[in-house]
């Protein structure tokens, strides 16, 4: 609801968005572009696609429900899919999706897949926002194999580990 002058103004069409990855682990830099976006968008719905031809180092549950505590009290909700993302995307009414970019090498991988979704669902549209400096240098593969060999991970996460 909108106030002005305690008037109330129904939202008639809420922006979503979709953040859609892995999510193996979700770190503090994919933690910074859903906050972010919230500056953007009334909603945003972080999807944690599953590949079957991949196997998950940190369980499925486990990360869904540790996504959702992050974002407790926040317009933030976490669904898990096996899907194309645009059509998942599209099935929870969400016209944007949100992509964090770190690098020029993200930059070109995600420019074709958004171009991809474009195609399968022409009203949905790829928002990249530039990960934040400090952040830039995690990654999901780097806290695994550090997670992996016994180093501590908790300081690259929004959370901590059970």
């Amino acid at each position: 609801m909108l106030t002005h002058h305690s008037i109330k103004f129904p939202m008639s069409n809420p922006k979503k968005a979709f953040f859609p990855g892995s999510f193996d682990p979700f770190t503090k830099g994919h933690e910074d572009i859903v906050l972010r976006a919230l500056a953007l968008f009334d909603e945003v719905i972080i999807g944690i696609g599953q590949n079957s031809s991949k196997s998950r180092y940190f369980p499925l549950v486990k990360m869904e429900e540790y996504i959702r505590k992050t974002f407790e009290g926040k317009p933030v909700s976490v669904v898990t899919y096996q899907n194309l993302t645009a059509n998942v995307a599209h099935e929870y009414g969400a016209k944007f999706i949100i992509r964090g970019l770190r690098n020029t090498t993200d930059f070109e991988y995600e420019n074709s897949i958004s171009q991809v979704n474009r195609h399968i669902h022409n009203e949905l549209e790829t928002v990249f926002l530039i990960t934040s400096p400090h952040l830039a240098p995690i990654s999901s593969t780097i806290i695994r194999d550090l997670h992996r060999y016994g180093s501590p991970v908790d300081q690259y996460l929004p959370y901590t580990l059970d």
